[in-house]
């Protein structure tokens, strides 16, 4: 296959996807002509469509699509969509056609590639990892799962001998990568309609790990069986590299970090949950394994303002606390309530969540119900499909899941109800939480709050 680079033209189908949008950034960059499908328009759509991104929302074949070649145009598609009028006439004239992540493995393959895997927390880890990389003026680019709050993008160059990358482990993506350096933070059981059983997944995660050629260089969380030697790290309990004597100060986290060759040192920021100092105890990790001083760590620490829709918190004047977060697993869910209820613990606290994936409602109903127990009032969307089809998962509703949730004050809503509801609740705490276009709620509601 000829390198990517020697194309001129690049289609994404899917171009919304926070994968792929990274992916696109870069090409475009370079000076490549970068255009793309997708099925909605949204803020990320939007902001590529002004960064010069032309982007379509209709299933069709254009002019400008039937001028390109099989020689010239390179088309990349992320494997959530299985059916397409554009896939098709792609691949009935014989266009290369590639998954993101081949993609994002060829541009990658010849840098010093950073990885972050897990279930959990990897896009918290890598765009840590991306800033610190910046703050440590690293030759480095950076493809990221979430929108960084420092530098407004999941994607920055900053040179090529370095790249940080959020290894995706839905369809297997993250064995096309080829990482020097990776930490794997969780390996809990999830996209099972992939998978099928947890035995499935844990397998694939060692083959993650296997990818990692140097036992210095894997980084893992402690009491997870990747069965081959590695680093491991933790919080609140020993290991190579770990974390205690956690302590909160206002909106002020302090934390103690131990690693092998220094002095314990004390580093502080504004980024909550104990999950979170775990997030940053892997990064400092790695960032000390490629010869960085504890100093410049704990600066790019404390300067350190977190991902969008990552526990995004607003105080406002009327003393009303507004929280929107993409949690979209009961684990997660658990942190982000947990972590808002240990800070408010006096307050009233109204949950909005909307399910991601009827698979998902299905394969962890009882843990989901568990997760949403710790509210005093729940707002429960409809479930957002993505992918999948209602038809295929007869009986699993957000009306079934609300019936297994015990708390008193519960009722189901669709997208479109969910602001006027909320209008009609009482709360001290609102926290909007899910991975769908729940989204789309955070500005009119920070409106009305304001």
């Amino acid at each position: 296959m000829k390198p990517i680079t020697t194309y001129t033209n690049f289609y994404f189908i899917g171009i919304g996807g926070i994968g792929m949008s990274a992916i696109a950034r870069y090409l475009f960059s370079i000076g490549k002509n970068v255009l793309g499908y997708d099925k909605t328009s949204t803020q990320l759509t939007r902001t590529l469509e002004k960064e010069g991104i032309a982007i379509s929302y209709e299933d069709s074949i254009s002019e400008e699509i039937k001028s390109f070649t099989p020689e010239d145009t390179l088309v990349i598609y992320t494997p959530a969509i299985k059916v397409l009028g554009l896939l098709d006439y792609f691949k009935s004239q014989e266009f290369v056609i590639l998954k993101r992540a081949q993609v994002l493995g060829m541009i990658t393959e010849n840098t010093n590639c950073l990885a972050v895997a897990g279930t959990h927390g990897k896009t918290t880890t890598s765009t840590l990892l991306a800033h610190l990389c910046k703050e440590a003026n690293l030759p480095f680019s950076c493809f990221l799962g979430g929108i960084s709050e420092n530098f407004k993008s999941n994607f920055l160059y900053n040179g090529s001998e370095y790249s940080v990358v959020e290894a995706d482990e839905f369809d297997r993506s993250f064995l096309q990568l080829h990482p020097n350096w990776a930490i794997l933070t969780s390996t809990d059981a999830d996209h099972l309609d992939i998978y099928g059983d947890n035995a499935s997944i844990q397998e694939s995660f060692k083959a993650f790990a296997n990818l990692v050629t140097k036992n210095q260089q894997l980084f893992v969380r402690k009491g997870i069986d990747v069965g081959r030697p590695c680093q491991n790290y933790a919080v609140n309990e020993v290991a190579d590299y770990y974390s205690d004597q956690l302590r909160m100060e206002g909106a002020t986290t302090y934390f103690t970090f131990h690693a092998p060759d220094i002095l314990p040192t004390e580093f502080s920021w504004e980024i909550p949950g104990i999950h979170n100092v775990e997030n940053a105890t892997a990064a400092l990790s790695i960032m000390l394994g490629l010869g960085v001083e504890i100093e410049v760590l704990q600066k790019g620490i404390a300067n350190f303002k977190g991902i969008k829709r990552r526990f995004t918190k607003h105080i406002l004047d009327n003393g009303k606390i507004y929280i929107d977060d993409y949690a979209h697993h009961p684990t997660e869910l658990n942190a982000v309530i947990g972590s808002t209820r240990a800070f408010y613990p006096e307050k009233k606290l109204l949950v909005v969540f909307q399910p991601h994936l009827f698979s998902r409602t299905r394969d962890f109903v009882e843990d989901f119900a568990k997760s949403l127990s710790n509210t005093d009032e729940l707002l429960l969307l409809d479930i957002y499909p993505a992918r999948e089809l209602q038809k295929d998962f007869e009986g699993v509703t957000s009306q079934w899941l609300l019936s297994k949730v015990p708390v008193q004050n519960k009722e189901v809503c669709s997208l479109a109800q969910a602001l006027d509801k909320i209008k009609e609740k009482e709360f001290d705490v609102l926290l909007t939480v899910g991975a769908g276009n729940i989204d789309t709620l955070y500005e009119p509601i920070l409106q009305w709050l304001k």
